[in-house]
């Protein structure tokens, strides 16, 4: 009996380019022994593409990365649904350097198998790892390291409801609630008849919900999108100080290739004039030999 979940796990962790022979191969074998069903479900299978090949490496080659990465998402989703600022902006910071870290990986983890990733293509990687979280049957798939197609792009969680009647929490402290000063009792008066009050219609809260949780979701992303850009700045000013550490050892290495290029050219001169000096000596060398056949 093939086991077609055995064969993607093994067909998904192949290089891009041995995949389509490898699973054609499967897919012959099953309808050689009869098994049609298994046969076209295994044809079916997804070729990768380099970026999705990448996010399958990472996560087969740290499965406890991979799912913390995934308990961030889920923690993402809970601060959504409890309008929970605080815990988004410190979340959704978590998951931008664990992303941005788990790229870098990939791209290691990829030449190390003779598969180099561009700048573009390890981007590809980090919006794929972005989309898992949004998509829990992708991130399923992606945590066993078989992922056939890169899920939708996915910005935040806005799908991701709040809890009914939940109102933004705030970030350090609660103002406590005024507190309304005691009235006093008012002597009674005498009882006088008096026509009974038409009860008033009781105002209608869902407007009010609604409105709490618009404001409290537009508080959240707004919070998501801080939390995104603090790192994106953090990643470009680390970016901008290993490029200046490149710069500066290749101005190092510039400095002692010129100092080669003058050693060099030294001896290239030194050189030159040994060589003339020899055609001098070699050219005395034959006039002696030709006064010297004539006599």
């Amino acid at each position: 009996m093939v086991d077609v979940d055995a064969v993607a796990a093994e067909l998904y962790g192949l290089r891009p380019e041995e995949f389509t022979a490898a699973r054609d191969a499967h897919a012959a074998a099953a309808r050689k022994a009869g098994q049609r069903a298994e046969a076209k479900r295994i044809a079916a299978l997804h070729k990768p593409t380099r970026a999705v090949w990448a996010a399958n490496r990472l996560a087969r080659a740290d499965a406890g990365q991979a799912r913390h990465l995934l308990e961030i998402g889920q923690g993402l989703r809970e601060a959504h649904r409890t309008l929970s600022g605080e815990d988004l902006r410190k979340l959704s910071h978590q998951q931008h350097v664990v992303i941005a870290a788990m790229a870098g990986e990939a791209r290691r983890l990829a030449g190390e198998a003779g598969q180099e990733l561009s700048a573009g293509v390890q981007r590809e990687v980090e919006q794929i790892l972005r989309s898992v979280l949004a998509d829990p049957e992708a991130a399923e798939a992606w945590a066993r390291g078989v992922l056939a197609k890169a899920p939708p792009q996915a910005v935040g969680f806005a799908e991701v409801a709040p809890v009914p009647g939940t109102e933004p929490r705030p970030q350090q402290h609660e103002a406590k609630p005024e507190r309304k000063p005691e009235r006093k009792p008012e002597p009674k008066p005498e009882p006088k008849p008096e026509p009974k009050p038409k009860a008033r219609p009781k105002p209608d809260p869902e407007p009010d919900t609604r409105e709490a949780e618009r404001t409290g979701r537009e508080a959240a992303l707004a919070e998501e999108a801080l939390a995104r850009a603090e790192s994106e700045r953090a990643q470009a000013r680390t970016g901008l100080g290993a490029l200046d550490e490149e710069i500066g050892r290749l101005e190092e290495r510039l400095e002692r290739a010129r100092a080669e290029r003058q050693r060099l050219a030294a001896a290239a001169e030194d050189a030159d004039r040994r060589h003339r000096e020899a055609e001098r000596e070699a050219k005395a060398a034959r006039a002696a030999a030709r006064q010297a056949r004539r006599r």
